[in-house]
C-alpha cells in the first residue's frame, strides 16, 4: 500500500516517510504526535520514536499499538526516560515472536500509569521481568498438552495495573504474580479470574501485601474504642476499596454490622488508624442522633442537601463529647476553594454543600460568599438553642438548596474535585421511604439465606495454609464449618466399657495415683487463710526483745495436683471404615473403644477435656464436629455422639489442628495438650502435590507449640515412618496392632501426663 502524504505538513513529511504507515487513522493524529514529541524528547528520542513506531505499524496487529504508541510514548519517556524504550521495546518483541502478541495492545496502554508509579529505568526493568516470567511460565502448558497457545493470565494483568501498582510494591507484585502462576498455570479459565482480580484468592494475596492500616489488623482496637468511649458495639466488616474503581464504595452501616474500608494509608498527616476512628465517630453519631425522616417528597438535591447538613449535625455532637476529633475531621475534611467551579460549564451543587460543610467545622474558613456565611451562622444559632433534630436540618437544607440554586445545577458535568468526604458514610440509614421505589434498599430488609447455606450451620472460620514451595501463608484458603456430631444411642458406649471392665479396673489403680493429692501447706506469707502459730510466736518473741519481727506469720494452702486441659482431635477420613489388620472390627470401630476408655479415665481424673472429629471434602469444606466440649460432663448426651461416630472423606489435618487450639487456648491450664488421633497422612482431593499438606501439617505444629499447646500425634498407619516424624518430629507413638489401641490410648495418655 502506498504511504498517504497528503494533509501532512511539509516539515513532517519526512518523518512520516520513515514511518511508512498506512493507516489513515495514524495520519489523522500523526502531526499532533509530532508536536509533543518535539517538547519533550532528543533528537535521537525523536529518531528513535519513529522507528520503533513504524516497528509497531507493521506487526500485523492493526493500527491499534502504534497509535498507542505515539500517543502515549512522549509524555513516558518525560517520565522514566528515553533509554527506558530499549527495554520496553525488547519485551514487546518477546511478546510479538511468542503466541503473545494479544497482550502487547494492553501493555502500551498501561505504560502512562506504569511510568507514574515506577519513574526509574531499573524499576521499569524489574516490572519487565515479572511481567517475562509471567509470560514464559503460562504460555502453552495447560494439563500437559503442549502446544502453542498465549498466557491466559498476561493481558488481564496488564488492563489491572493502575489497581495492582496503587497498591503494591514492586516485590508484592512479584508476590501476587508468582502465587497465580504457581497454582493456576494448569486451569486456564481460573487464571484468568485470579489476574483480572475477580478470585478471592487473588484479593486475598493482594490484601495481604498491601501497605497501609489494614482493618483485620485492627478490630479488636478499634471495637475497644467504639465500646469504651461510645459504650456501641457491633461487627466491623471489611470492604476492598482497590477493585470498584468505578462505584467508589463508601462506609455504611446496617443490621449485619458496620462496613469499613479494608485498609486505609495514612492521609494529610492523620493515621491510618485515626482515619477509622474518624469514620466510627461519625457513624455511631448517625445511630446515636439521627432519626430516620420520609424522603417520598424531596427532590434530588433536597437530599443531597440534607445529608450534608445532617452529617454537620452528628459530627457537631460528637465533638461536643470529645472536643479532640475537631482537629482529625478537620484535617480530613477537604477545603475547596471558592473560585474552582465554574459554573457556566459544571453543575456547583457538591462544591456549594461542601464549603457550607467546611464553614460549619472550621470557624475559620476563607469564604465570602453570603449564603455560605449566613447558614453557617444559622446552623450554629439551631444547634445551640436545642441540639436540634434531623428533621429540623433537613428544612435548613431545603432552605438552603432554594435560596442558593443556579440554573447550571442541571448541568450534567458535576464539579467533584475537593467534594469528597471519605470518612462520611453513605446516609442510607437517614430515610425511610412510604413507597419503596427499584433503587432503594430496604434498611430493615431481612438477611437472606443463601440456598444450602443453613445446611452447615454456624459460618465458616477460613484459616490460612503453608505453602512450601512459597515459604509463605495461602491466606484464608481453608474454610472450616463447625457443628455438633449427630447423636446416636449412649448405651452402645455403655456397653463398650462392660466389654472393657478388665481394663478400666487396672486403669484406675494408675489413675488414683495421678489424682490431685490433698492440699499442701505454703508457710510464710503475709497474707493467708489462717495463722501459722510456730512462726508468729517467734516473731512476738523477736518483738518482746526489741529485734525486727518478721510480718509473715500467716500461711494459705494449695493442692498439690494436675492442672492440664485436653483436647482429642479424631481423623473421621473414610480410611477409618477399613478392617483393621487381625481384627473383625474396623478402625472406626476400634478408635470408638479406645476413645470411650479414655474419656472415662479422663472423666475420673476430673482434667478439662473436650473431644472432636474432623474430616474435609476439599479446601472448601472441612467440617469439624464436636462431641464433646470442656464445660460438658461425661453423660449420655455425649456419649450419644460418641455412638454416632461415621468416617467419611479427606484428612486435612493443618486446618483441623489450627481450629482445635482456638478452643484449647481458651482453656485456663498450666499445660495444654492435644492428642491427634489418625490412620494416615494428611491429603484430600483437591491438592495435587502430596507433600503441601504434610508441610501445612507441621507449620501447624510449629504453631501450636508458640501458642504453649504441646502436640502428640497417635499413629495407626504401619507406614507412618515415612511421614509422621517430619510432622510431629519425636512427639508420636506409632500403634501398629490397630486391636490394642483401646488398652493403649489411655495408657500412653497417662504416660504423657504424670
Amino acid at each position: 500500500m502506498a504511504t498517504p502524504v497528503v494533509d501532512i505538513p511539509a516539515p513532517l513529511q519526512s518523518y512520516w516517510k520513515n514511518l511508512d504507515c498506512g493507516f489513515p487513522r495514524v495520519a489523522e493524529v500523526f502531526p499532533e504526535c509530532m508536536q509533543e514529541a518535539f517538547a519533550k524528547l532528543s533528537n535521537d528520542g525523536i529518531d528513535s520514536y519513529i522507528e520503533h513506531a513504524r516497528f509497531l505499524g507493521k506487526m500485523g496487529r492493526g493500527a491499534e499499538p502504534i497509535l498507542i504508541f505515539l500517543e502515549e510514548w512522549p509524555g513516558v519517556a518525560k517520565s522514566i526516560g528515553e533509554d527506558t524504550l530499549i527495554d520496553i521495546m525488547l519485551f514487546i518483541r518477546k511478546m510479538w515472536k511468542s503466541p503473545n502478541s494479544k497482550a502487547i495492545v494492553p501493555f502500551l496502554q498501561s505504560l502512562p500509569v506504569t511510568a507514574r508509579r515506577l519513574p526509574t529505568r531499573d524499576q521499569i526493568s524489574d516490572y519487565l521481568s515479572i511481567a517475562l516470567d509471567l509470560m514464559e511460565r503460562t504460555t502453552g502448558s495447560v494439563h500437559g498438552i503442549h502446544q502453542t497457545f498465549p498466557s491466559p493470565g498476561l493481558p488481564e494483568m496488564f488492563k489491572q495495573i493502575p489497581v495492582l501498582l496503587s497498591q503494591l510494591s514492586l516485590a508484592g507484585l512479584k508476590i501476587w504474580a508468582d502465587y497465580g502462576v504457581r497454582y493456576y498455570d494448569d486451569h486456564p479459565e481460573r487464571q484468568v479470574e485470579y489476574f483480572s482480580l475477580h478470585s478471592a484468592d487473588s484479593k486475598a494475596v493482594l490484601q495481604r501485601e498491601r501497605h497501609g492500616t489494614l482493618l483485620v489488623d485492627n478490630d479488636r482496637k478499634l471495637s475497644m474504642y467504639m465500646r469504651g468511649l461510645w459504650q456501641d458495639e457491633d461487627m466491623l466488616i471489611p470492604y476492598s476499596s482497590a477493585f470498584d474503581e468505578l462505584r467508589k464504595p463508601i462506609p455504611y452501616y446496617d443490621k449485619l454490622g458496620i462496613r469499613l474500608p479494608d485498609v486505609y494509608d495514612d492521609a494529610h498527616g492523620v493515621l491510618g488508624i485515626d482515619r477509622y476512628r474518624a469514620t466510627l465517630a461519625h457513624i455511631i453519631g448517625h445511630r446515636r442522633w439521627t432519626k430516620a425522616i420520609i424522603a417520598d417528597n424531596m427532590s434530588p438535591f433536597q437530599r443531597m442537601a440534607a445529608e450534608f447538613l445532617e452529617d454537620c449535625r452528628v459530627e457537631h455532637l460528637a465533638m461536643r463529647e470529645y472536643p479532640g476529633l475537631r482537629r482529625i475531621f478537620a484535617a480530613l475534611h477537604p477545603a475547596p476553594a471558592e473560585d474552582a467551579c465554574d459554573v457556566t460549564k459544571e453543575s456547583s451543587v457538591r462544591h456549594r454543600l461542601t464549603m457550607l460543610s467546611r464553614a460549619i467545622l472550621d470557624p475559620h474558613h476563607p469564604y465570602k460568599n453570603p449564603n455560605i456565611i449566613d447558614f453557617a451562622r444559622r446552623f450554629h444559632e439551631s444547634m445551640q438553642q436545642s441540639d436540634s433534630s434531623t428533621q429540623d436540618i433537613s428544612e435548613l437544607a431545603i432552605t438552603f438548596v432554594a435560596r442558593t440554586r443556579l440554573q447550571s445545577d442541571n448541568l450534567p458535568k458535576t464539579h467533584f474535585k475537593d467534594t469528597v468526604i471519605d470518612y462520611r458514610d453513605d446516609n442510607r440509614q437517614m430515610w425511610k421511604f412510604i413507597e419503596e421505589g427499584d433503587e432503594e434498599e430496604a434498611f430493615d430488609e431481612q438477611r437472606k439465606i443463601e440456598p444450602g447455606e443453613e445446611l452447615k450451620g454456624l459460618p465458616p472460620r477460613h484459616y490460612h495454609e503453608w505453602d512450601y514451595n512459597s515459604q509463605n501463608y495461602r491466606p484464608d484458603w481453608v474454610s472450616v464449618y463447625e457443628g455438633l456430631h449427630p447423636q446416636g444411642n449412649p448405651a452402645d458406649i455403655d456397653k463398650l466399657l462392660e466389654k472393657h471392665a478388665g481394663l478400666a479396673k487396672r486403669l484406675k489403680k494408675m489413675l488414683d495415683l495421678l489424682k490431685p493429692q490433698d492440699k499442701v501447706r505454703i508457710r510464710y506469707q503475709e497474707e493467708g487463710s489462717e495463722l501459722d502459730l510456730d512462726v508468729a510466736i517467734r516473731s512476738l518473741i523477736d518483738y518482746k526483745s526489741g529485734a525486727q519481727p518478721d510480718t509473715r506469720i500467716n500461711m494459705g494452702h494449695r493442692n498439690d495436683g494436675r492442672n492440664i486441659a485436653v483436647m482429642l482431635l479424631l481423623d473421621l477420613s473414610e480410611s477409618l471404615n477399613e478392617k483393621a489388620a487381625g481384627s473383625q472390627q474396623t478402625i472406626l470401630e476400634l478408635s470408638q473403644e479406645a476413645v470411650t476408655i479414655l474419656g472415662w479415665a479422663v472423666e475420673k481424673l476430673g482434667d478439662p477435656f473436650a473431644i472432636a472429629g474432623f474430616h474435609s471434602n476439599t479446601r472448601h469444606d472441612v467440617r469439624y464436629l464436636h462431641i464433646k466440649g470442656y464445660s460438658e460432663k461425661w453423660d449420655d448426651e455425649v456419649k450419644g455422639r460418641l455412638a454416632a461416630m461415621e468416617a467419611s472423606y479427606s484428612t486435612r489435618m493443618g486446618a483441623a489442628m489450627r481450629h482445635a487450639a482456638h478452643y484449647l487456648e481458651k482453656q485456663q491450664a498450666d499445660k495444654k495438650l492435644m492428642l491427634i488421633l489418625t490412620d494416615g497422612e494428611p491429603a484430600d482431593i483437591d491438592s495435587k502435590d502430596g507433600r503441601i499438606l504434610i508441610e501445612d501439617a507441621r507449620q501447624a505444629v510449629k504453631e501450636l507449640d508458640q501458642q504453649g499447646i504441646y502436640s502428640y500425634c497417635i499413629n495407626l498407619d504401619p507406614k507412618a515412618d515415612e511421614y509422621v516424624s517430619d510432622i510431629f518430629g519425636k512427639q508420636y507413638t506409632i500403634v501398629d496392632n490397630v486391636a490394642q489401641l483401646p488398652e493403649k490410648l489411655p495408657e500412653l495418655f497417662i504416660s504423657l501426663t504424670k
